[in-house]
């Protein structure tokens, strides 16, 4: 399928951003070339999530529970490697809508985004596949290219397995929006860190995607945990 990243008239600084965020989510998403159709910036994808009317046997058999089809369980599709952090500063990374592999300066190594401590290192926040920490690392909205009369590219997606892909709703003629939980390739190993944070572009700017900079309203936590929450009691603070 054909994911949307963005519009060609929010220019290339904001879609190197937006590009660098969407193809860093790579657990259950394999990215294609990005390409530019019309006025649009896209990328072809494959999503590995299994449909959600697959019932798996005891002896390696599957049972479509919808047409009743049977037989061996198919294998799990899980798609090529595609590493972001390829060392200690080098990383790939998306510029003037094509990825580039540079090295990028380490400004600061810890994540201190904040006034004291980085309030998401500990954070209890989880997704809905009830698995703990970086959230919104693990966690991303995406804009699936589906004409309204791609009857089975829409029903293709809709009978995805949830969580893990969701949420489907068609706000246009044009494409589906759905939310999808494959994490970060930037996540540090074993640490809740974006290994982007601190980092620098050539230019000057971010290596860190902006949008993941911008904490949520205050009182507005995206998921369950969340320290921006209503329930957390903290108020909201400006960056550094």
């Amino acid at each position: 399928m054909l994911l949307k990243i963005g519009s060609l008239e929010e220019g290339p600084d904001s879609l190197d951003h937006e590009s660098t965020w969407l193809l860093g989510h790579t657990a259950q998403v394999t990215f294609g070339d990005l390409r530019i159709k019309g006025q649009d910036l896209l990328v072809p994808a494959v999503l590995h999530v299994t449909c959600k009317h697959l019932k798996d046997g005891m002896t390696g058999e599957a049972r479509c529970q919808v047409h009743g089809f049977e037989g061996l369980a198919p294998p799990v599709s899980t798609g090529a490697q595609q590493p972001r952090q390829l060392g200690p500063d080098r990383f790939q990374v998306i510029q003037d809508h094509k990825p580039v592999r540079k090295v990028l300066p380490n400004v600061r190594r810890s994540l201190p985004v904040l006034q004291g401590d980085n309030p998401c290192a500990t954070a209890p926040c989880r997704t809905a596949d009830n698995r703990i920490g970086a959230a919104c690392c693990r966690d991303l909205q995406v804009e699936i290219m589906c004409e309204r009369d791609e009857v089975e590219l829409e029903a293709l997606v809709r009978s995805r397995r949830s969580p893990y892909l969701c949420k489907v709703t068609r706000e246009g003629d044009h494409s589906l929006e759905a939310e999808i939980i494959s994490a970060c390739g930037y996540l540090e190993a074993g640490t809740r860190n974006c290994s982007l944070h601190g980092r620098t572009r050539e230019d000057g700017r971010p290596a860190k995607p902006d949008l993941c900079s911008d904490w949520p309203p205050k009182g507005k936590g995206l998921h369950p945990g969340c320290v921006f929450g209503a329930s957390s009691g903290r108020k909201r603070k400006k960056k550094l």
